[in-house]
């Protein structure tokens, strides 16, 4: 029998899986009970646990943490989106990154996480006409995460950062859904132009630690950037580019580059 919406609870997977995990992990290290508790099992979703958290890393003697807090919760409550995006690129972390073996980390430890919470929260004042106090949060990211985004760039769903050490993102970047990246990405420009001047990334990319993308160019979806590459010009799908400056070397190799995360480049034989 099909039971009414009305009687169906909703479950929020993502969520109570983290509160069992954060339950195992006080078991395990009693030390850190207080941080896991004032972050994780005092709230009752994961819209509050994020909005704490975005107080407590970014709060500073410029603003406090309850300040932050009530930025945070008045974007969570207006843009329902903020937290979906949040709930897979916890999965997009899990999945992807071999040091994850719980969806509690992200949360708590993995700062290129963190930084794309904030830079989403960022982008919903500048999207609201909140610039400066955007600007504040961009400022905060990349003093606490060493993660630069402008507020104004566009970041889709599903989105990995391992390491996330010096990462820059342009104001007029776009990043599509469930792309992965490593240290030292910068989606740039290539001057002092002031207008449509960032990359445009596809769905499911992957980009090497290191890699620079400048300009207002196309990398096309499925495709893989090479750590190390400088990219000036368009990217078509599901290709595979290296060098500098990046060319074209094979294909993508498989159908999600940015989830499988393989950065090996076949190497031509002697026959060759």
């Amino acid at each position: 029998m099909t039971l009414p919406k009305s009687s169906v609870r909703s479950v929020d997977f993502v969520w109570e899986q983290t509160r069992q995990e954060a339950m195992v992990a006080i078991e395990e290290e009693p030390l850190l009970g207080g941080l896991i508790h004032a972050s994780v099992l005092h709230h009752d979703s994961l819209v509050k646990a994020l909005a704490y958290r975005f107080a407590q890393k970014l709060a500073s003697t410029e603003m406090s943490a309850q300040l932050l807090r009530e930025v945070s919760d008045a974007a969570y409550e207006a843009d329902s989106s903020l937290v979906q995006a949040a709930r897979a690129d916890i999965v997009a972390v899990y999945e992807r990154d071999p040091a994850c073996h719980r969806f509690l980390q992200p949360l708590m430890f993995f700062k290129g996480f963190q930084a794309i919470q904030a830079y989403r929260i960022g982008n919903w004042l500048w999207r609201t006409g909140r610039k400066d106090l955007a600007y504040f949060v961009q400022m905060r990211v990349s003093e606490a995460f060493g993660v630069d985004i402008h507020p104004g760039a566009k970041i889709g769903r599903g989105i990995m950062i391992d390491h996330a050490h010096s990462i820059v993102i342009g104001e007029t970047a776009v990043v599509g859904d469930n792309v992965s990246m490593l240290h030292s990405v910068t989606l740039g420009g290539t001057g002092k132009e002031d207008d449509d001047r960032h990359p445009k990334i596809g769905e499911g990319v992957l980009i090497g630690a290191g890699a620079k993308v400048l300009g207002n160019i196309q990398i096309g979806h499925c495709s893989r950037i090479a750590a190390g590459s400088v990219v000036l010009s368009d990217v078509p799908p599901m290709k595979t580019v290296a060098g500098v400056p990046a060319r074209i070397v094979g294909e993508a190799g498989c159908a999600q580059p940015s989830v499988t995360m393989d950065q090996l480049i076949g190497i031509r034989g002697s026959e060759d």
